[in-house]
């Protein structure tokens, strides 16, 4: 693993930290580069030098978290449904701010169809279609619907500034996918 330098990491997180900051303000579309430099005490050059553009910026900030969430997926393999969703729920409590501008705005619909793509490809060899409640269902469509629902209950959780705790919302969607995907 290659070791990133101390200060270019405290940009980048200085960075990540304002386009948060600046979507709870306004919308994406509306942040300027100009935005980015102030919020973040950077030159204009800094950013360019660590990224294309503020797409490219939200884009990586986006695949950090996607690939922690898969991280953690690969570490939970060998857990029950409940388990595994604690993982997640703990991951999604810790870095809530990142979370809830992405779910619970419409600042980013973009991460909405990454994360669910992400889990459409997570829940692919959870869902077996060969016997049990699921046998004859479309295995497509039964991924879909469950990787859909997954994200609407984390939706919600955010978009209701988490009405129960991290604990009790693996809990729940442990037992609705062990109740779907089981």
């Amino acid at each position: 693993m290659v070791k990133v330098d101390r200060r270019i990491k405290k940009t980048q997180d200085a960075l990540k930290n304002a386009v948060l900051e600046l979507m709870a303000e306004k919308s994406f579309d509306d942040i300027t580069i100009q935005d980015l430099t102030d919020r973040a005490n950077v030159s204009r050059g800094t950013i360019y030098l660590h990224y294309l553009d503020k797409y490219d910026l939200l884009d990586k900030l986006i695949e950090s978290h996607i690939n922690e969430l898969g991280e953690r997926c690969k570490a939970a393999a060998d857990l029950d449904f409940a388990d595994g969703s604690l993982i997640w729920t703990k991951y999604f409590e810790e870095n809530y701010p990142f979370f809830s501008m992405m779910l619970a705005s419409k600042g980013a619909p973009y991460f909405r169809s990454r994360f669910l793509d992400f889990l459409i490809d997570e829940f692919k060899d959870e869902i077996d279609v060969t016997k049990g409640k699921n046998k004859g269902l479309n295995e497509d469509m039964l991924i879909r619907f469950v990787a859909s629902a997954y994200v609407g209950v984390v939706e919600w959780w955010f978009m209701n500034e988490r009405p129960i705790s991290h604990q009790a919302l693996a809990e729940q969607l442990g037992d609705l996918l062990e109740r779907n995907c089981g």
